[in-house]
């Protein structure tokens, strides 16, 4: 029961072209975000589309896996956990950031 504590998939569309680093160590760094949406029917009975956005980070392997062969618009399944941090800006102002850390990645589309 412990691997379900936190633990997140999600599939959907990749909003934007990953941003990819190669750290001082050689270790490969990945960002981007992820699309996915949800499709209803509200209470007047019109159809309604709600889109959520979701930061994704990924190290090691499954960043190189992203470098390679993740585009913009491409349809992916990610696993991984929910993490919550904070950090300073330039002006010194606190920033709160929430995002999957990947462990695994399915490409679905071609």
């Amino acid at each position: 029961m412990n691997a379900m504590k936190n633990r997140v998939q999600l599939i959907g569309n990749v909003g934007n072209d990953p941003e990819v680093r190669t750290l001082e160590s050689g270790r490969k760094l990945a960002y981007l975000t992820i699309a996915t949406n949800e499709k209803y029917t509200n209470d007047k009975g019109e159809k309604v589309e709600q889109t959520e956005w979701h930061r994704v980070t990924a190290w090691g392997k499954t960043a190189e896996i992203i470098e390679k062969y993740v585009v913009k618009g491409k349809e992916v399944a990610v696993e991984g956990k929910l993490t919550h941090r904070s950090y300073d800006n330039k002006n010194g102002e606190k920033r709160y950031v929430t995002e999957v850390i990947v462990n695994e990645i399915l490409l679905l589309s071609r």
